[in-house]
Order: structure tokens, then C-alpha cells, then sequence
């Protein structure tokens, strides 16, 4: 249609004001970015030095060689802290560093068996399912089934029993053995170990020194 690329164009120009509006209120306003004609302000101890403009809230800021901080610009008036903006930001950034370390993505793998699996191809499987487990992350243990081999269920509940007897002291069960289908499928999850608490060895008492004799001359 003719009129559609003109539609796309009348929509991108409507939209991109409230784009950008909604990009400007979520940046930090410090110093001549704040606007507002009162704000409530908070030195850098914490002491509130109450309502003023901003531009008195700046003198005194960079009296300081600080800036000034816009911290609740929805309050009424908006309140501003005085702070180091630089350092404020970089360690904002190294606690949320810390925080993606210390967060780890939880990886499901996933090990097939079918009812003929072979004895060498089922302990190598068995020692894949451990290595995941080590390396914390869960397992999705499948059977799967072709063809009349679905009739025989019974089978496949054995090869889930065969190999939670080898990896349940490494693991816990999930979501146990279930029908998915054609197939069968249970879930495991490393077993969390605990750490032994260190016992603390035991003050030593401070040993009494004995008076010393005094060599009296005769």
C-alpha cells in the first residue's frame, strides 16, 4: 500500500518524543540538570539542610568540590544529596560487579538412554550425569523409546533405577522418573554440601609467671 511507508514514518515521529522523554527520566540529574525551582537537600554526613534552590544547593556543593545529586526526584519537592557523583557511580558499578560474580547461571544437560543402551555406553553416560553435577549444574536424565519399545515402560523405570544407585550420593531427585510423551524423563540437581564449620581451637591460658626469689645478701 502507498500510504504505509507514510504511516511508519508518522508513527516513529510520534513515538521517538516519548522515547526520549522516558530515556531522560530515568538518567541521574546532577548539578544544572536539575531543573525544578526547590529542592529538599541532604549533605554528604547526612545532616538535612533543608528546602533552597538549586543553584544554592550547587554553591555549597562545589564549595565542597562535590555535586549535587537529584536521589528522589518524584518526592515533593525533589531531594538532592550532596556526594562525590564519580566515586558514587564506580562503586554503584563494583557492587553490581560483585553481584553478577556472584550469581551463577543454572545449566540443565540433558543424557539419553534408550532400553538397549550397551553396559559401556551406560557407565560412560553415568560418569557424563556426575561431571554435570560437579561442575553444578542439573541433569534431565531421558529414556527414550521407538516403535513397540514404548510398551515396555518397566524397562525404563530400571534404567532410572540403575542410575540413581550410582549418582544419588552426589545429587538430589528433582522431578522424578515420569512419563513425557514416548519417552520418560526425571531431573536432578547437585546435592549441596556443607561445609564443616571450623572449631575454634581453644585460648590458651595465659601462664602465671612464678615471683622470682629474691637472692637476699647474708
Amino acid at each position: 500500500m502507498e500510504w504505509a511507508p507514510a504511516l511508519d514514518k508518522l508513527i516513529v515521529l510520534c513515538i521517538r518524543p516519548l522515547w526520549r522523554f522516558l530515556i531522560r527520566s530515568l538518567e541521574t540529574r546532577i548539578n544544572d540538570g536539575i531543573r525544578t525551582p526547590e529542592v529538599r537537600v541532604i549533605d554528604e554526613d547526612g545532616t538535612q539542610l533543608g528546602v533552597m534552590t538549586p543553584q544554592q544547593a550547587i554553591r555549597i556543593a562545589e564549595e565542597k568540590g562535590l555535586d549535587l545529586v537529584e536521589v528522589s526526584p518524584t518526592a515533593t519537592p525533589p531531594v538532592c544529596r550532596i556526594m562525590d557523583y564519580g566515586k558514587y557511580k564506580f562503586m554503584e558499578a563494583k557492587r553490581e560487579h560483585a553481584a553478577r560474580a556472584k550469581q551463577k547461571n543454572i545449566v540443565v544437560k540433558e543424557v539419553k538412554f534408550r532400553p538397549r543402551t550397551d553396559d559401556h555406553d551406560f557407565e560412560f553416560k553415568v560418569k557424563h550425569i556426575l561431571r554435570f553435577l560437579e561442575e553444578g549444574d542439573k541433569v534431565k536424565v531421558v529414556v527414550m523409546f521407538r516403535g513397540r519399545e514404548v510398551v515396555h515402560r518397566d524397562i525404563g523405570f530400571r534404567i532410572f533405577e540403575d542410575v540413581f544407585s550410582r549418582i544419588l550420593d552426589k545429587c538430589i531427585i528433582e522431578k522424578p522418573a515420569g512419563i513425557d510423551g514416548r519417552d520418560m524423563h526425571a531431573i536432578v540437581a547437585p546435592r549441596l554440601v556443607e561445609v564443616p564449620k571450623k572449631v575454634k581451637a581453644p585460648k590458651s591460658k595465659e601462664t602465671e609467671t612464678a615471683p622470682s626469689n629474691e637472692v637476699q645478701n647474708a
